[in-house]
């Protein structure tokens, strides 16, 4: 999808950051939030810089806190925040002109078609009317509604609806969208599409995302970096894309014995090895060694390689042990 409309004036175009692409996409110092007497987030420290951002934890966590809080919706109790370079607090009118939105509930009128309420909030997000229309067709066809954007949106199944809620989050050509469970509900097929279309948007460059949901294998497909909360903390804070890189020298090797010792060749090429028995090895190759030279040693030693895997930690992994840190409550 086009985030300018061709012939329109600068005064017609979304409003550009000049520091956004330079800037972190989100920066937090000490945030905490409070409602009543209780933190719902507290000592947020954080430094994103992904082009897809996932925000993990268990119900109550603080995802939702967290993004209406950078989304302006709650004034910090404490510490402060920069998303795009832009202070929530004191330039929350010009971050909000940069940031697209998609809910996890539905916020339709029902009795709009869906050109209507995707122009009405490219309007509301200070688009010119007559540009707004233009837009609402563009981001509708985009994401696969271009057949049905006359149809009230009270008509549309779920998995429509869910699309409507993208569409106007793309409208006004935002630098930033924020997806909240946005394939929550969804069928296999709807589910990949959405998937299929974050992923558009991410290597496109059209803007940098951010993703709240609770299905591990949506945002590991997406993000490259991780935040997982709980209980209103930080519990860690990962980037995938770098761990993709480094594992990807670790191994786990289960021989059938030869001659000699090859474990002891494997070591000589530099490696790290950690014998588990007589026949599993666990291996870290250096950058100048192959998988290549270690099946030429063997085939040296007469050792037969029965299974060879890459060994990385899941995001389940990744969730699970960040689960069980204990912060002794808020």
């Amino acid at each position: 999808m086009q985030v300018e409309t061709e012939g329109e004036g600068e005064a017609n175009r979304p409003v550009q950051a000049a520091s956004s692409d330079a800037a972190p996409l989100i920066e937090t110092e000490g945030l905490g939030v409070r409602f009543g007497k209780t933190w719902a987030l507290q000592d947020v420290s954080v430094k994103l810089q992904g082009k897809a951002v996932g925000l993990l934890g268990p119900n109550g966590a603080g995802k939702t806190t967290l993004v209406h809080t950078l989304l302006g919706f709650h004034r910090p109790d404490r510490g402060s925040a920069k998303v795009l370079g832009y202070d929530i607090v004191r330039q929350g009118h010009d971050l909000k002109a940069r940031v697209g939105y998609m809910p996890e509930r539905d916020s339709f009128v029902s009795e709009m078609t869906a050109v209507h309420f995707v122009r009405l909030m490219g309007e509301l997000s200070g688009l010119p009317p007559r540009v707004a229309l233009e837009r609402a067709h563009e981001a509708l066809f985009f994401v696969g509604l271009g057949e049905s954007r006359y149809r009230k949106v009270g008509t549309y199944s779920l998995g429509m609806k869910q699309m409507a809620k993208l569409a106007q989050a793309l409208v006004h050509g935002p630098r930033l969208i924020f997806l909240d469970e946005p394939t929550n509900g969804l069928d296999p097929r709807g589910r990949q599409r959405m998937l299929d279309l974050i992923t558009s948007i991410r290597d496109r460059g059209e803007a940098r995302i951010v993703i709240s949901s609770h299905l591990l294998r949506d945002v590991e497909s997406v993000c490259d970096e991780v935040l997982v909360l709980k209980e209103g903390r930080v519990v860690s804070c990962r980037n995938l894309e770098e761990e993709r890189r480094s594992n990807r020298s670790f191994l786990e090797i289960e021989v059938r014995d030869g001659e000699g010792s090859f474990a002891e060749a494997v070591a000589a090429l530099g490696c790290e090895v950690a014998v588990q028995g007589r026949r599993r090895l666990k291996v870290v190759l250096p950058a100048d060694v192959t998988v290549g030279d270690l099946y030429a040693v063997a085939h040296e030693r007469r050792t037969q390689i029965r299974r060879l895997i890459f060994k990385r930690d899941s995001l389940e992994d990744i969730f699970l042990r960040a689960m069980e840190v204990d912060h002794g409550g808020l």
